[in-house]
């Protein structure tokens, strides 16, 4: 069995719970106290104990303010898992959507959220879902906009002629 990490000398048990007293994070205060009652000469089972965890915890607590100091035991939000998209990758789907399709060599004639999920599955070798596709499209500034269809042979200013004024008030 190991030898016991040793607590940082600069704090002691009634800084500890002062600092408890004073916190207003719950969990912060119950790891403080758990502490406190080390620098007490409690054991780290009683410890444990007190804090309702495993002494694995209590050790990673101890590190945590042997490094940080109280701001250690503050809980921290999870990173979550990392992002398919690069900023790379970010960089050239803005440049390819600002660009636009090429009919020739991309097989469509405007870019669907599938056509971009592809282009970036043959550009990158990156399967993103379509609606995470949305998402990051939408981060970037675009939206989905459709241009209002338009006969190939209307009369310049046909559409003038079928506007009715609103009514005066």
């Amino acid at each position: 069995m190991g030898q016991q990490l040793p607590l940082r000398s600069d704090f002691d048990a009634a800084a500890l719970r002062l600092a408890a007293r004073r916190s207003r994070d719950s969990a912060q205060a119950r790891r403080l106290l758990a502490l406190a009652a080390i620098y007490d000469g409690a054991s780290r089972t009683e410890a444990a104990r007190i804090g309702n965890v495993t002494l694995q915890i209590v050790r990673d607590w101890v590190l945590r303010l042997n490094v940080e100091g109280l701001d250690g035991l503050i809980d921290r939000k999870a990173p979550g898992p990392m992002p398919r998209l690069t900023e790379a990758h970010r960089a050239e789907l803005a440049a390819i959507i600002e660009q636009g399709p090429t009919s020739a060599i991309h097989g469509v004639v405007r870019w669907r959220l599938a056509d971009l999920g592809q282009w970036l599955w043959e550009e990158f070798r990156v399967s993103v879902s379509k609606q995470t596709l949305s998402r990051e499209v939408r981060a970037l500034g675009y939206r989905k906009l459709s241009a209002r269809p338009r006969h190939y042979a209307q009369a310049e200013g046909a559409i003038e002629h079928f506007k009715k004024p609103s009514p005066p008030s």
